[in-house]
């Protein structure tokens, strides 16, 4: 139980649990100690058991005394208290019932239990065996004490005596496991320590993987299909812009915590300033004919993080319709519920067998399947030889609170952008093999 917590937090954790422990039973053993006394008044109508059954009253109203504040005051009010109460009880008991003429009687030994567990009121397990023999003993003392009054033979209290070794043996117990978690913390700190970073570099090496497929690997692509001869003039500006992120290191920003790029032209409310509207004008600008259609105001609800990773994913799934699928259309459909966007890619190219992708290919695995999972959403991909591709990209909406959205009522309904769409009977997306 305690090598969860931290070693700081161990004391005050284990200190709260005894002492609840401890005050339950004292509880229980004063409400046990209460209902014999009417059980024996009701069955001997001449004992005059009533001042015994008043006696228990302070010590339960003390023992309440003592949960609430936890303190020394508290617990030495509540044994001095206590103590008196018990003798006043002891010798009522003594003095009407012939049963109780020996110390340990069960019903005698109520009341000085629930005098012991006031042990379990300390903070730490020291404190809790020092106020344990303290009560063991002072409850003893009162009750030798009646017993000599009214003349009874003094006898040890078993019951007594086990409740003390009780808690004496779980204070105990506790200082010894304290020690054991003092020595294994520092093991637990290093491995969880260990795993953050593991998880951590995992993460990155994710992201550089993702930024390699959609830099690099994608412009070599795009320069093997151009054939010989100079190099278009837009894709060389797109590796220039590459090569400055690449030898810069803003990609080892957190995908889920990195903002979205911004306008100096646009309002935050028109969807073409989002990553998803670069994307698709990218893939213009490469000779593609996309059409999007759907609820473009949606985008704007997203979270900058959230935002930016949907419109990198998306610009991957156009470059695989560029590059593998043999046709030069696509479709972008955008659907938002509130709760989730939901971005459809579709083509109507070669299509591709998704079960017999290579696993070395990065494309769809780390540029857009891993990156919407690090952002909380989600991926589907439908596919096959000649049918086309679909990808269905769903994304977490931002709450309505953290998302401004300026003066856009209409961006809101459903509006159709560029080419009309292409035929969306084959229930396939993204573009190609990745």
């Amino acid at each position: 139980m305690l090598l969860g917590l931290p070693a700081h937090l161990v004391p005050q954790t284990v200190g709260r649990a005894l002492s609840r422990a401890c005050h339950v039973i004292a509880s229980v053993v004063l409400a046990s100690a209460g209902l014999l006394l009417i059980v024996n008044q009701v069955a001997e109508p001449s004992y005059l058991l009533w001042p015994a059954l008043l006696a228990l009253l302070p010590m339960l109203g003390m023992l309440f005394v003592v949960e609430r504040f936890r303190s020394t005051t508290a617990v030495l009010a509540y044994l001095a208290i206590g103590s008196a109460c018990l003798y006043w009880y002891a010798v009522t008991l003594f003095a009407q019932i012939p049963a109780v003429q020996a110390s340990d009687a069960f019903s005698l030994s109520l009341p000085k239990i629930a005098l012991v567990m006031v042990g379990g009121s300390g903070l730490r397990s020291r404190g809790s065996l020092l106020w344990a023999t303290a009560g063991f003993a002072l409850g003893e003392i009162v009750t030798q004490l009646a017993t000599w009054q009214t003349g009874a033979t003094p006898r040890l209290d078993v019951a007594v005596l086990f409740a003390w070794l009780l808690v004496s043996v779980t204070a105990t117990s506790s200082l010894l496991a304290r020690g054991r978690v003092g020595r294994a913390q520092p093991s637990l700190h290093r491995a969880a320590f260990d795993q953050q970073k593991q998880a951590i570099r995992h993460d990155v090496e994710q992201q550089a993987s993702a930024l390699l497929h959609d830099t690099v690997l994608n412009h070599l692509a795009s320069i093997t299909a151009g054939g010989p001869g100079p190099l278009d003039p837009a894709t060389a500006a797109s590796m220039a812009t590459d090569l400055e992120v690449l030898v810069g290191q803003e990609w080892l920003v957190d995908e889920t915590r990195a903002p979205a790029p911004a306008s100096p032209t646009t309002g935050p409310g028109d969807w073409t300033t989002s990553e998803l509207g670069h994307a698709v004008a990218r893939a213009r600008e490469g000779g593609l004919e996309v059409g999007v259609t759907g609820d473009l105001g949606a985008v704007t609800r997203l979270a900058p993080a959230v935002c930016r990773a949907l419109g990198l994913a998306v610009a991957q799934c156009l470059t695989n319709v560029a590059v593998h699928s043999g046709t030069d259309r696509a479709e972008v459909v955008v659907y938002g519920d509130g709760v989730d966007l939901t971005v459809m890619i579709i083509d109507d190219g070669v299509g591709f067998d998704a079960a017999a992708t290579a696993p070395d290919r990065l494309g769809l695995k780390n540029s857009v399947e891993a990156r919407t999972r690090r952002v909380g959403g989600s991926a589907q991909i439908w596919s096959s030889p000649g049918s086309g591709t679909s990808v269905m990209l769903r994304v977490p909406v931002a709450p309505a609170e953290s998302v401004v959205t300026p003066g856009a009522a209409a961006a809101a309904s459903p509006v159709t952008d560029g080419p009309g769409p292409v035929d969306l009977a084959s229930p396939t997306a993204g573009g190609g093999a990745p």
